[in-house]
């Protein structure tokens, strides 16, 4: 997949797994393996519309988490 982007990055998308990190209902999640588009030129990543439901579903499930990590402030 080629795309362009406005910073004038000619990206180059391979498929990779990513560690998705979004703050849901005021926590933290931090969501492994997540399937991604990833340019190995800038770093964009590109989450297909299907991966994004089921993020989505997996947040609204309020599954147990696999495990849990540090979190540290930068102050």
């Amino acid at each position: 997949m080629m795309a362009g982007r406005a910073d004038g990055c000619p990206c180059e998308y391979e498929r990779r797994k990513v560690t998705h990190t979004v703050r849901h209902r005021g926590e933290l999640v931090v969501i492994d393996h997540v399937p991604a588009e990833v340019c190995d030129i800038c770093g964009d990543v590109l989450l297909d519309p299907q991966t994004v439901r089921r993020l989505e579903r997996l947040l609204e499930s309020r599954r147990e988490p696999a495990g849990t990590v540090p979190l540290y402030e930068y102050v």
